[in-house]
């Protein structure tokens, strides 16, 4: 039975990489696929990851309609038996219903791959309904870590080595340093999120001669397991 399957993280956990990954396993047992992003940091109809592979795919807009564009590629003979959905929280809510009405009225598995909550923790539409429509949603297991090594569980926005909490909710950025003036995105643990101390803060508060080093708020990383010799 087909399966619509949303794979969720922060940034740098790897979404991207499991998707061509996945791609690369099914492509190699012989089933044919199609390959959807929005918005990838490297531009255009392309799905990137971080550790420098790429691939083509199929740049989806607002106005995309799923069933009709896969519904039209079935009725001209094309066979599809899976769908690698990429940056899939900035899809629609209607978008992600016809994903799912893909899968169960034409038997096509959905791998969808995003980001569950943006700068201000506030879910996404799109990685909002697949939470409530996913057949499974599965938090990858390559952890993330914020500068103190903690695991990340939510995406900063910073701008000029600020973090902030207003704007838009949907601006491109990269967890690359960049220039002044571009927009920024780090991932920290939820205690460092809500006291605005991303890794440039921290780092100037550590420099800083009016800050003792007691003062320094660093988050401690959790003891190693005890484990009894043979």
């Amino acid at each position: 039975m087909a399966e619509l399957v949303f794979f969720s993280g922060t940034m740098d956990c790897g979404k991207s990489t499991l998707a061509l990954q996945m791609d690369h396993n099914h492509g190699a047992r012989g089933r044919v696929g199609l390959i959807f992003t929005k918005m990838d940091r490297a531009g255009s109809n392309v799905l990137s990851s971080r550790l420098g592979l790429s691939t083509g795919a199929l740049e989806v807009g607002d106005d995309l309609d799923f069933w009709e564009a896969i519904v039209g590629r079935a009725t001209a003979g094309n066979r599809i038996d899976y769908l690698i959905c990429d940056e899939a929280q900035f899809y629609t809510g209607e978008q992600v219903e016809q994903l799912a009405r893909i899968v169960d009225e034409m038997d096509v598995d959905v791998f969808a791959f995003g980001i569950t909550a943006d700068f201000r923790t506030e879910l996404f539409p799109g990685s909002k309904r697949l939470i409530e429509l996913a057949d499974k949603v599965q938090v990858l297991q390559v952890e993330a870590l914020c500068w103190c090594g903690r695991r990340a569980t939510t995406n900063a926005r910073v701008m000029d080595g600020v973090m902030v909490v207003e704007g838009e909710q949907v601006v491109v950025g990269d967890t690359k340093p960049g220039t002044a003036g571009i927009v920024e995105y780090e991932v920290l643990c939820r205690r460092h999120y809500m006291r605005r101390m991303t890794s440039h803060a921290a780092k100037a508060a550590a420099v800083s001669p009016e800050v003792l080093p007691f003062d320094l708020d660093v988050c401690p990383l959790p003891p190693l397991p005890i484990t009894q010799a043979d």
